[in-house]
């Protein structure tokens, strides 16, 4: 298996992952469109054990709320990198991502919050708020 490589805009942080991305989450809370600078967040769950920093950690700022999750970014550039729960990287923006990782938006979430100018295509299917089957942030949280 190919790892899959990231990094942020300016190029000080790169990261890998040893396995596969998840289908991705699209957020369209008002949150996430603050963190994200845009209409939401577009980001992947990612094994924390298959996740490593390549270069720049030292570059790397955290947001962390006191429910232990939170934002990872470059202090340098200001690119959203990943999710953090606890301390661990549990969600990659797709963003950062290099090349083609073959994954698509599998779900958008929080959609009854979004933007008036927030158009949403493609097929995948839309929640109001979190998913009945899967209630757990990729990083950031919910209010």
């Amino acid at each position: 298996m190919t790892a899959i490589t990231g990094e942020c805009f300016c190029g000080g942080i790169g990261y890998e992952i040893k396995g596969s991305l998840a289908p991705a989450r699209s957020c369209h809370c008002s949150r996430c469109r603050k963190a994200f600078s845009g209409a939401g967040s577009a980001m992947s769950r990612v094994d924390p054990a298959t996740f490593t920093w390549t270069r720049g950690e030292e570059l790397l700022q955290t947001y962390v709320n006191r429910e232990g999750a939170g934002l990872g970014f470059c202090r340098r550039c200001g690119t959203t990198l990943c999710g953090l729960f606890d301390g661990e990287v549990t969600g990659i923006t797709l963003g950062s991502l290099n090349g083609d990782p073959a994954v698509i938006i599998g779900e958008h979430i929080f959609v009854a919050s979004k933007a008036g100018w927030d158009e949403i295509g493609g097929k995948a299917p839309q929640f109001d708020a979190w998913p009945a089957s899967d209630g757990k942030p990729l990083g950031g949280s919910k209010a």
